[in-house]
């Protein structure tokens, strides 16, 4: 039995001259028109596109939460089932015999760089920090948040949301980008990892889509990542200068303003196109070998001035809870609880006021007091026990709203984000076998995302149940938690030399992710090339920049990143179904050639 070649002839056409010359005309401007449109409906219609935006997320999790959170789920198993099996897991992403072209500390530093950076500078402390005071199992009442009670199931979920799941949707996207380019010779873009399913149908208007789908994915995932990192940067230069025309100082706690905002925006989307433009290779390499050293120090600091035994202690038993629990995180999905199930669930006294409880009893934000404080005419007038039971009857629906409004929003960060990571983690591993490019990239940079999450966020824990920050980091803003920690720290001029180095750390890293990501956005337009033209490099860093701007201004009186948020959980969505896809299409082309090797090798035995 023979089995037929596989289609490698990908074939991305491309204008020979002109303004668009090497690229691909129907996916630069089909990219262009929606960010443009995105841009201008933000700019024209503000009120209309933030409300619209909130609507249709709102919409779209009522449907799709489960189907994000269960995909993702599969896709570690899915990446697990392919490392274990000897047949596939032995597979050289190359030609036989091919050595890597990195070593493995080389290959693992810039995979740092690439899959993490801004996302640890402001969720570090940030995200262990919130999950203490609400997770899953704070929300079932369970046990109170910011107690010590609430450390374990906190850090449960700060693993999930950094650990094996979130880098196993960058190697969905990687290793299949890696098999097709390094074993076939095929284009390193989205296209090319669907071909064992639709052959030549690639070549033409549906490869054209998969390749726009990436490109929206990750201009919208690179624009939530520089929206937090540029917040974090106004924060730091306040915490340096005291400028207050960059902060609204009017609310509970200083936040950057959108003035500050789009100030921060403007220079690091500057220096981004800067970089971009300058011939990138020596600049890249000296800022990541500037992050390293930077990283390094910020981390050592919290080694000698933060608490880092209760850190250690709290990792190792982390990790054992996490494993433990890591079937029911993968697939525990929640949809969304109807008014006519929360009424039927609810005693019979309390029947005829379903309508008055459903919105506190479902609030996946508030709490039980909360709930019972925020009651008005008759529905305020019962008894604890009937108000506790109608409490219990919405459990359901804080489930789903607290997954969808944290879960899933990671992991339609982390999917948008996978088309740049996934073809950088590519780029670099050819010559590494499938194995060890699924152990590299999942296990050990999640590894590293534990250490920090627990060195930085015990530190700033530590810091609350000793009495000494006061609740001052806790009620800090997300992106400023950081400078809060290290103000209890240290003080006088350490801490102002710390100040500034996490300043300049943050910069560095949003100018090489943002340079980065304009980048990869060039390699999918132009078919697959690494050498792009330089005016292209140049207008998607302005459109990057108006996408931010534009998204920021939009939301108004809300907060800044609401906008971007729910844009990036929709341009999100299509992709995740690319990397299902993806998936299916890969074991397809794994197995079939298992299939050819064997085949192969009885042929050449019976010779």
């Amino acid at each position: 039995m023979s089995i037929p070649e596989p289609f490698t002839d990908v074939e991305i056409e491309t204008a020979d001259a002109g303004f668009y010359e090497d690229y691909s005309v129907p996916i630069a401007l089909i990219s262009k028109g929606i960010m443009v449109a995105l841009v201008l409906w933000a700019l024209v219609f503000p009120a209309n596109a933030t409300s619209t935006l909130g609507t249709l997320n709102s919409q779209l999790l009522e449907i799709f939460n489960s189907f994000y959170i269960i995909i993702v789920g599969a896709f570690f198993f899915f990446l697990a089932i392919v490392a274990i099996l000897p047949a596939t897991g032995r597979r050289i992403m190359g030609t036989p015999g091919e050595k890597p072209e990195f070593s493995n500390f080389s290959w693992f530093s810039m995979m740092f760089g690439a899959g993490l950076g801004v996302g640890l500078m402001v969720f570090a402390t940030a995200e262990p920090l919130g999950l203490w005071g609400s997770n899953p199992v704070v929300v079932s009442g369970a046990v109170e948040g910011n107690t010590p009670e609430a450390l374990q199931s906190g850090y449960r979920f700060t693993f999930l949301h950094y650990g094996f799941h979130a880098w196993a949707i960058y190697v969905v996207t990687g290793l299949s980008l890696a098999y097709y380019a390094y074993t076939r010779g095929m284009p390193l873009t989205i296209r090319s990892a669907l071909t064992p399913l639709f052959g030549r149908l690639m070549n033409g208007f549906l490869g054209h889509v998969v390749d726009v789908l990436g490109v929206v994915a990750t201009i919208l995932g690179v624009s939530v990542t520089i929206g937090y990192g540029v917040s974090q940067f106004i924060d730091g230069v306040y915490a340096i200068t005291g400028m207050e025309w960059v902060m609204d100082l009017g609310g509970e706690v200083p936040t950057p303003s959108k003035v500050g905002l789009i100030s921060g925006l403007v220079v690091i989307m500057g220096l981004s196109i800067i970089s971009a433009v300058s011939g990138v290779g020596r600049g890249v390499k000296y800022l990541s070998n500037l992050n390293l050293v930077l990283s390094i120090i910020l981390l050592g600091t919290f080694v000698v001035f933060g608490s880092f035994v209760f850190a250690m202690t709290t990792y190792g038993t982390a990790m054992v809870d996490y494993i433990l629990h890591f079937i029911s995180l993968s697939f525990g999905a929640y949809g969304p609880l109807s008014a006519e199930a929360f009424a039927a669930a609810l005693p019979a006294e309390a029947q005829a006021h379903a309508d008055a409880l459903m919105g506190g009893a479902t609030n996946a934000w508030g709490s039980f007091d909360g709930f019972k404080s925020g009651l008005e005419g008759a529905a305020a007038e019962l008894d604890e026990a009937t108000l506790a039971a109608a409490y219990a009857a919405g459990e359901q629906g804080r489930q789903f709203g607290w997954q969808a409004g944290w879960t899933t929003f990671y992991w339609a960060w982390w999917i948008a984000f996978s088309p740049f990571v996934g073809l950088f983690l590519a780029r670099i591993s050819k010559g590494r076998t499938v194995r060890e490019f699924i152990l590299g990239c999942v296990f050990a940079p999640a590894l590293v995302c534990f250490a920090w999450m627990t060195i930085l966020g015990g530190t700033a824990i530590d810091l609350e149940l000793a009495g000494a920050a006061e609740g001052a980091i806790i009620g800090a803003s997300n992106t400023n938690k950081l400078f809060a920690t290290l103000s209890f720290m240290i003080d006088g001029g350490l801490l102002s030399m710390l100040n500034v180095m996490c300043v300049i750390l943050i910069m560095t890293f949003l100018v090489t992710s943002a340079d980065s990501g304009i980048l990869v956005m060039n390699t999918i337009m132009s078919g697959g090339s690494q050498e792009t033209g330089i005016k292209h490099r140049i207008i998607w860093g302005v459109i990057l920049t108006a996408v931010i701007g534009a998204l920021i201004l939009a939301a108004g009186d809300n907060n800044p990143m609401d906008a971007l948020r729910n844009a990036m959980i929709i341009g999100a969505l299509p992709f995740t179904m690319v990397m299902g896809l993806m998936c299916v299409s890969l074991a397809k082309a794994l197995f079939r050639d298992s299939q050819r090797d064997k085949l192969a090798a009885e042929s050449q035995a019976a010779e």
